[in-house]
């Protein structure tokens, strides 16, 4: 099979040709989420900062109706062929996004966890200038969390500890759903994991001198189904493997620019 991302994407462009997206795009990967995504797209604001916004959905490969709730409810949707991991789905609507034309791009989870009337808050700082990528986080939220006290909630706290260890920059929630970054930033990052782009973003952004703030956001446990990403054991270890992995790469990215600016 060709490559399942390239076709979705060569697909899409077909299927849209001329297509010229505003300044905000809010990038919603989703994966048999039929019972929630129409309404996730639909609790998206349409101007954000004062600036229009679309939803692009990215359908992972969905056997539901995904898809079609999406578009029902206003998003523009790309559909891969088969599922390859919200990883791949948000690589593609990254690139999908900045190449018709938007300037600051958002993501948000399609299972209905995390609110789009919390994205405003998110997007001023990037389009005012004062971030180049922004996060919610959980941990200074007056809402409250229901994973707060979870061992998944405690793994939260343990890997924002590692990496400002390891980077310097004050992060608490390393896993929160809801961000928002300038266009250079998704064109400016490198961008490989499957499935924990949250980890390899973040790291990668921090690493690259990138401008990075947060903004206290709400959390609500899935209202449909259950999480895909595994148990707290093997969420856990696949974060951290993507962390760490990332920390490393981008280490040995920076060591090979000082090499050649070398005399």
């Amino acid at each position: 099979m060709a490559d399942p991302e390239r076709a979705a994407a060569d697909r899409f462009r077909g299927d849209h040709p001329g297509l010229a997206l505003p300044p905000v795009v809010v990038v919603v990967p989703a994966y048999g989420e039929a019972a929630t995504v129409g309404t996730v797209v639909s609790s998206v604001p349409r101007t954000m900062a004062g600036l229009a916004t679309a939803v692009l959905v990215v359908d992972d490969g969905s056997a539901d109706d995904t898809a079609a709730r999406a578009l029902a409810a206003g998003a523009v949707v790309c559909r891969l062929p088969v599922n390859r991991g919200q990883g791949a789905a948000l690589r593609v609507g990254y690139a999908l996004a900045v190449e018709h034309g938007a300037r600051f791009l958002a993501t948000l989870d399609a299972d209905g966890q995390w609110a789009g009337s919390d994205l405003p808050r998110l997007v001023e700082l990037v389009a005012g200038g004062r971030a180049d990528l922004v996060s919610g986080t959980r941990r200074r939220a007056q809402r409250r969390d229901p994973e707060r006290w979870s061992a998944r909630g405690a793994g939260v706290v343990v890997f924002a500890w590692l990496i400002r260890v390891l980077t310097g920059s004050p992060v608490t929630d390393p896993a929160n759903g809801l961000r928002v970054m300038t266009a250079e930033v998704a064109s400016g990052v490198e961008l490989t994991q499957p499935q924990f782009q949250a980890a390899e973003l973040l790291v990668s952004a921090l690493c690259r001198g990138f401008r990075y703030a947060e903004v206290p956001v709400g959390h609500e446990r899935r209202p449909v189904g259950s999480s895909r990403k595994g148990g707290s054991l093997s969420y856990g270890w696949r974060f951290s493997r993507a962390l760490l992995g990332t920390w490393r790469r981008e280490r040995r990215r920076t060591r090979s620019l000082e090499r050649h600016r070398s005399p």
